[in-house]
């Protein structure tokens, strides 16, 4: 009779104890709050981005001299001439590529820098030359850059850097393009993107064949040609301000007085 209360005790005591481990427990290893969400990167297709990688570094090492359409909205199509020269120096005619198309306007790299160059044409017949307007390998200053020789060349080694921030995805074939395409998108809608976003079409031994980017779209038009030793520049090197892109202003016709302008009748009078 007596064991009872003893079993009571004890099972009071375990209970006890219970509790308490419980309890100390519960201070040792408090419940961890979940992390808060952030939204991911766009996915991106692993064999398109080795895919372009791999079409740029051809791309690099290829010399060519090609000719391109260019297809821009509510204007003329534009025929632009790309050459790469064995080397290294590059040139890009591009037709209405300054002063609001109407200036002709040729980009050229060599060893000295860039040059912006302004070449003759039927609507704009000036005497050629050229101004420096940044070191070899980098951009122009954007008031002064037509863009379209960016897609040549200056994107190469952004698409060869596998942490360039670029989402890339196969793509459909653009209309007179052959060999690979690809969809090159930044990676986050509050950061511009290194690159023109658009559509890219390589040969497979690294020839643009295509592009659709947001100043146009540019096809190859026919076979490309042997590269030169190199380019030339197409004028002297002048000092002075390069070429906008903005079409310059109206010219306003000199003003003649209503005094002058008015003569006087010489008519004779009736009577």
């Amino acid at each position: 009779m007596r064991s009872r209360p003893a079993s009571r005790a004890l099972s009071a005591l375990a209970a006890a104890l219970l509790i308490a481990g419980v309890a100390a427990c519960s201070d040792a290893a408090p419940a961890v709050k979940p992390a808060p969400t952030t939204a991911s990167a766009p996915p991106e297709d692993d064999d398109a981005r080795i895919g372009l990688a791999a079409h740029a570094a051809l791309a690099i090492d290829r010399q060519y001299t090609a000719v391109y359409t260019l297809d821009v909205a509510g204007q003329a199509q534009r025929s632009v001439m790309a050459t790469v020269a064995t080397d290294g120096s590059w040139r890009v005619d591009i037709p209405g590529g300054a002063l609001g198309g109407t200036a002709d306007v040729s980009v050229v790299q060599n060893e000295a820098g860039v040059f912006q160059c302004a070449i003759p044409s039927a609507t704009n017949p000036v005497a050629p030359y050229c101004i420096h307007v940044a070191d070899k390998g980098k951009q122009l200053p954007k008031r002064y850059d037509p863009k379209v020789q960016r897609v040549f060349r200056q994107w190469l080694s952004v698409f060869t850097d596998r942490q360039a921030a670029l989402s890339v995805t196969g793509a459909q074939p653009l209309p007179g393009s052959s060999g690979e395409c690809y969809s090159v998108d930044g990676i986050s809608a509050s950061l511009a993107a290194p690159v023109d976003v658009g559509i890219y079409c390589y040969s497979d031994d690294g020839l643009l064949t295509a592009a659709r980017v947001d100043f146009g779209t540019l096809t190859i038009s026919g076979t490309p040609a042997a590269a030169p030793p190199t380019v030339d520049l197409p004028g002297p090197v002048a000092g002075g301000e390069p070429m906008g892109m903005s079409s310059p202003p109206p010219t306003t016709p000199p003003v003649t007085s209503s005094a002058t302008s008015q003569q006087p009748s010489t008519a004779p009078s009736a009577g």
